[in-house]
């Protein structure tokens, strides 16, 4: 124990000298000086700048030109001084290195190591909202600062240079390889999904075209944009057009084993979107019965909303191998009917003339193809049963809306006319 004691005794004795040592070195207190006017003065130009430029200072108006640079732009003012604390600390770095007396700046690289682990997190906290990717980007963005700042960057790229994972000739696949394609990959792809939302938005809103001619054209673009995306990560990671060959047939391999279902359902979406038999705004009825709106036609699947606000998501082949109904594929105008029930003693011959006036005067009514008509069924248990039929444009709510209208003016003027509407009853 006390060979332990006089041990830790002897290591702060030498901390001691150390710190000593430190404080009677120029170069050490010039880094120091360095240090702490980095830290004095970030926040001072930080609320310099604030002041001087609005962006950073009001969250911009939802109706603003260029609303995502701008919100970006007040996003980075909330650590602008670890910004400025990171360059302020990178600029008296480079002054203590030029200077000859001094030529030291260990201290001010540590100061700006921890500088740039707070800028990091905080831009990552700031911009990465889902909680896996935020994780996933501490654990790589922060120690690749931390390399490059410290100055090993070259070592870590030679190392990742020569370790190859895929010998492929020339151009051998390599963990530098992989990293450029997971880095350019979500670069690229992130851009890509911003290009082909705000693409295809402008596509739609067209209305020179027409709905269908629109879809086709924005899923197009969509194939065109991630395949050029596509090409241009593997430039980026360095990977030949002719070691695709490899990824090709792994590719293909892996649709004949296990992926037929999703290249017949990107088949079948091609297909659909091309001979049109399915547009977005269509009512159809699925062969179970489930009926709805098409929202949108994806790669994969229709999106088809039930006039109750739910979504049903259909694979494409649904379309494309099975019989459903399309409801507004040729023409919006659709026949629709309402049954009813009149008593025995009901004048048949005057039924029409009291009825149809009325259901004329409904406006979504139309008059073509046919106008509309009373037409009898059958002989009931407890009555003549009767039914209207009539036309409109469009579909509301499925056939809900437009019968459910003309069963109120039926039933008012059966009422007003007196014309029982009978109960059930038998005659024994």
């Amino acid at each position: 124990m006390p060979t332990n004691v006089e041990d830790f005794q002897a290591m702060l004795a030498a901390w001691a000298d150390q710190i000593v040592t430190w404080a009677q070195s120029p170069v050490f207190l010039a880094q120091l000086a360095a240090v702490i006017a980095a830290v004095i003065l970030a926040p001072l130009l930080a609320g310099f700048i604030k002041k001087r430029v609005p962006l950073f200072r009001a969250t911009p108006a939802e109706d603003a030109k260029y609303l995502k640079l701008r919100q970006i732009i007040f996003k980075v003012g909330g650590f602008l001084r670890a910004i400025l604390l990171v360059v302020l600390l990178a600029i008296f770095a480079s002054i203590l290195k030029s200077v000859p007396s001094l030529g030291q700046d260990w201290l001010v690289k540590l100061a700006q190591s921890l500088a740039v682990v707070f800028l990091v997190y905080r831009a990552i906290k700031v911009f990465i909202t889902d909680p896996l990717y935020s994780k996933l980007a501490i654990w790589t963005l922060i120690p690749l600062a931390l390399i490059f700042v410290l100055g090993y960057f070259n070592l870590l790229t030679d190392f990742l240079d020569r370790t190859v994972l895929l010998p492929m000739g020339d151009s051998p696949i390599t963990a530098m390889t992989v990293a450029k394609l997971g880095i350019f990959g979500s670069l690229f792809f992130w851009l890509g999904n911003l290009s082909n939302s705000k693409g295809q938005s402008a596509i739609r809103s067209q209305e020179s075209l027409d709905v269908g001619v629109r879809e086709i054209v924005a899923k197009l673009f969509q194939i065109v944009l991630f395949g050029v995306i596509f090409f241009l990560v593997m430039g980026a990671a360095g990977i030949p057009l002719s070691g695709l060959v490899v990824v090709f047939s792994a590719l293909g391999l892996g649709i004949g084993f296990g992926l037929q279902p999703i290249a017949a359902n990107f088949i079948s979406g091609l297909i659909i979107l091309f001979d049109r038999s399915v547009k977005v705004g269509d009512f159809v009825v699925l062969p179970d019965g489930q009926q709805g709106f098409v929202e949108a036609i994806n790669m994969r699947s229709t999106t088809v909303e039930t006039a109750d606000g739910k979504d049903i998501m259909v694979p494409n082949t649904k379309f494309t191998e099975e019989a459903y109904e399309n409801w507004t594929h040729k023409d919006p105008s659709q026949r629709y009917e309402v049954e009813f029930t009149v008593s025995y003693d009901t004048d048949l011959d005057s039924l029409e003339g009291i009825l149809i006036p009325e259901i004329m005067k409904y406006p979504k009514l139309l008059t073509e193809p046919e106008l509309p008509d009373l037409e009898f069924r059958s002989f009931g248990d407890s009555g003549i049963n009767m039914a209207i039929e009539f036309w409109c444009d469009g579909v509301d709510d499925g056939a809900n809306k437009f019968t459910s209208d003309i069963g109120f003016i039926i039933w008012r003027t059966l009422k007003a006319n007196k014309i029982e509407i009978p109960f059930p009853q038998r005659v024994v």
